[in-house]
């Protein structure tokens, strides 16, 4: 397994707000990604698309992001037609919001992860809404394990032994829950650390995590996460 990063310069044709970047930078993904076939079908499927993003850099302390100047945005995925696809193509990409100028793309080596950490919301699909005060923090711990194999034994076509320990720590970093915009409704997210365990099923579930995000809605903007090596 490799983690593409591919840092993307962009241009922006309008004024966007912090709590719409997510769905402006979705925006624009999806409508290259619509351009190709095989691509639009993969968009339209039901399963992990297995990269994820950040916000706009550098950062608007006013949080918006101003028409007329540039911005990077860096995409991860494990998957290397993706990697090629968001290199080769998204920079000749635009749409309403945002056009794409200059690329650059490198390859995360693996190395011993200490800790990674939120980037972007980390959010977890629950039907009454927030998690918090609906599900336990062990209901959460377990769905923030589950997601990740899920998505290793796929990326993988393995099945791994569940049986390890994932983190030896984890901190919520958000007194009060990070929203975001998506489809018109504001979700609820939080800003996580996990320090990882030396276990090797940790170590490779921790560096997949860098190129597919954890938990959900990865591919909307959410789970982006940094790392610290040892």
């Amino acid at each position: 397994m490799k983690v593409y990063e591919i840092s993307i310069l962009v241009f922006l044709l309008e004024e966007i707000n912090s709590t719409d970047v997510s769905s402006k930078i979705s925006g624009f993904i999806d409508s290259g990604m619509a351009k190709v076939p095989e691509l639009l079908e993969f968009h339209n499927e039901n399963v992990y698309k297995n990269y994820c993003y950040n916000s706009f850099y550098p950062l608007e302390e006013d949080k918006k992001y101003k028409q007329g100047k540039t911005y990077t945005i860096q995409l991860r995925t494990i998957n290397k037609n993706l990697a090629d696809f968001f290199y080769t193509e998204l920079v000749n990409h635009f749409n309403d919001s945002i056009k794409g100028l200059t690329a650059k793309v490198r390859i995360i080596p693996q190395r011993h992860i200490e800790k990674i950490y939120s980037i972007t919301p980390v959010m977890l699909k629950n039907e009454e809404g927030y998690w918090k005060g609906k599900l336990s923090l062990m209901d959460f711990e377990r769905r923030l394990k589950e997601n990740l194999i899920k998505k290793y034994n796929l990326a993988m076509k393995t099945k791994i032994d569940e049986d390890f320990q994932l983190y030896t720590n984890i901190e919520f970093m958000n007194q009060k829950p990070v929203a975001m915009n998506y489809k018109g409704r504001k979700l609820l997210g939080d800003k996580i650390s996990i320090n990882i365990s030396d276990d090797e099923a940790a170590q490779d579930l921790a560096y997949m995590a860098l190129g597919t995000g954890i938990l959900e809605m990865n591919a909307r903007g959410a789970g982006y996460v940094n790392f610290k090596w040892l």
